[in-house]
């Protein structure tokens, strides 16, 4: 590998890495300040685990990520299968369109259409009764399953339907074919389809902004609330755990996967 290709790799990799361990070494830094060393201290883990509302804001992102994921790989998988398996059909087209729809609508545009969606919803049905959880769930589900929908599509486009075929000259019924060929062939972007999801969902701070409520904070929005009436070095601390949980996840994907090589 040339000098200069190197050079530029580990410079890309400072820029992306060095920010992400300076707010790990403030995480345990004993200032009020969060970007000011103040000598090593463990004060602002024991601060966070003290801080009911972060505590309770983060618990209910993991919960609202889990289970929009799981709607949107309902949803965005039943797409992705009928978009790839069934050839043309009416409406197949306005299917398509309404199914990647969110992939390109900036996420203001798609926030503000699922608020009046549920206003009106509200207001002719009397439910969801305010928004909350629920509706927040809802609105990452309906963005996850356009990209579960994309990447279901594309691995079953790159597979073709002689297995399926088969199983069907052989008198399998249609349901078995289903469960026994293509759920096994759709399982790898199923999975990460849910990832996919469930990271989004962690991450927004958009949708979640026009869709929740007070019983609704997420902790994206509860972070940038803090931003504008001032941060603490608890931040920093809920960071370095999320950072680590993440880092030991991977970690066990890694050694499960060469245990099995």
């Amino acid at each position: 590998m040339p000098r200069w290709v190197r050079a530029a790799l580990w410079a890309g990799l400072a820029f992306l890495w060095l920010p992400v361990a300076l707010l790990v070494a403030y995480a345990f830094s004993g200032d009020s300040v969060p970007f000011r060393w103040g000598g090593f201290s463990l004060r602002w883990f024991l601060a966070l685990a003290a801080n009911d509302r972060l505590l309770e804001a983060a618990w209910l992102s993991l919960r609202v990520a889990a289970g929009a994921a799981s709607l949107a790989v309902l949803l965005g998988g039943a797409t992705g299968w009928v978009l790839a398996r069934h050839g043309p059909f009416a409406g197949r087209a306005v299917l398509g369109a309404l199914a990647g729809a969110p992939l390109v609508l900036p996420e203001v545009v798609t926030g503000l259409s699922l608020l009046l969606f549920f206003v009106a919803l509200e207001s002719a049905f009397g439910w969801p009764a305010g928004r909350g959880a629920l509706t927040v769930l809802l609105a990452h589900a309906t963005l996850g399953s356009a990209y579960v929908a994309v990447v279901v599509q594309s691995r079953l486009a790159s597979r073709d339907r002689d297995l399926e075929e088969a199983a069907l000259d052989l008198g399998a019924t249609p349901a078995t074919a289903f469960l026994t060929i293509t759920l096994p062939l759709m399982a790898p972007s199923l999975v990460a389809g849910w990832l996919l999801a469930f990271t989004l969902s962690l991450d927004d701070v958009v949708l979640a902004s026009f869709t929740s409520g007070p019983a609704g904070t997420t902790l994206p929005v509860a972070l940038f609330s803090m931003l504008r009436l001032g941060m603490t070095p608890e931040v920093n601390a809920l960071a370095t755990l999320m950072l680590g949980a993440a880092a030991l996840t991977l970690a066990a994907v890694g050694l499960l996967l060469r245990r099995r090589a």
